[in-house]
């Protein structure tokens, strides 16, 4: 899950707080215009409230978004109105609320969209060998720490990336309590996954949460070198963020939408030198469909995880 921040709106992009008072799908925000009707099976409304949350680097994606937002809204022939939210509880409330036709949500916010907004997944994004893109959580040491198993964390200080976060949060604090040292190890949230990684990198603390997707952004950046620490443990694979639908939507129209999302082209996902597949550290595939489908079930491990630790959407 990706760090919020609370951006001024630019570019057209309506900003998504708990008020929710921006929000309907009447609002005039990023639109991709095609002379939509009100009744067109994919857009009941005339238009579709489409919400995301804002990445680590939130200004430089949202451009991608909004090339996402304009090519679904050429495919369905409707216009797609692009929300952005202040916070992950916002977006959820937002769909619960009836404000929302649709959200691109993390995996960890998908789990409380779907009990308390009734979200139903559509789609998520395709690796290059046309299965479902994932990514891990990990906890890293610098090389030659006598740390080297969760056991061995008791007595030290370890940064994580934020609360709510799947692999900054929810899947390192599960892992400590399996081994049984999650009371005598000094757990502080840094704001964010590249947060973790820098009190790392600057001794800060002992040990670090550093998802795979925060790892291969700061290798290209040149800001991290796996070669100089070890990875201490390794979550299984979690799904990449599902796009969901309001159950407040027709049957029809979720249809519609998952149908226009399968055949999206890669290049609906790029804008300029921004790309949601490099945020997400997954590459499309070179031909084919760039999104496949999902279900609640894709997610099962996440709701799991969820019940085992207690969480309510107030974690988040």
């Amino acid at each position: 899950m990706k760090k919020l921040y609370h951006l001024a709106a630019a570019g057209g992009v309506v900003m998504l707080g708990l008020g929710l008072a921006a929000c309907s799908s009447g609002s005039s925000s990023t639109t991709a215009q095609s002379g939509s009707t009100a009744s067109h099976v994919a857009c009941p409304n005339g238009a579709l409230t489409f919400g995301v949350e804002p990445y680590d680097n939130a200004s430089v994606l949202i451009p991608a978004y909004q090339a996402l937002s304009a090519d679904l809204g050429r495919t369905l022939g409707c216009k797609v109105n692009l929300q952005v939210a202040e916070s992950y509880v916002a977006e959820i409330l937002a769909m619960k609320n009836g404000k929302l036709d649709m959200g691109e949500f993390g995996p960890a916010g998908f789990v409380f969209a779907s009990q308390q907004a009734g979200a139903v997944p559509l789609a998520s994004f395709a690796s290059s060998n046309g299965q479902l893109s994932t990514y891990t959580a990990g906890i890293w040491v610098k090389k030659g720490s006598p740390i080297t198993s969760l056991k061995q964390l008791a007595g030290h200080t370890l940064a994580l990336g934020e609360t709510g976060s799947t692999s900054g949060d929810w899947e390192p604090r599960y892992a400590l309590i399996q081994a049984g040292v999650q009371n005598q190890v000094k757990a502080e949230y840094a704001g964010g996954h590249p947060e973790a990684l820098q009190a790392l990198l600057h001794g800060k603390v002992d040990a670090a949460e550093i998802n795979s997707q925060t790892e291969a952004s700061a290798i290209a950046s040149h800001t991290f070198d796996p070669s100089h620490y070890t990875e201490i443990w390794k979550s299984q694979l979690i799904p990449n963020d599902p796009i969901s639908a309001s159950p407040a939507m027709p049957p029809a129209a979720r249809t519609a939408i998952k149908n226009a999302l399968l055949h999206l082209q890669a290049s609906a996902f790029t804008s300029g030198k921004t790309s949601i597949a490099d945020e997400l550290d997954f590459t499309p595939p070179a031909s084919g469909q760039v999104m496949i489908p999902v279900t609640k079930a894709t997610y099962a491990q996440l709701f799991s995880l969820a019940n085992a630790l207690g969480l309510k959407s107030s974690d988040l």
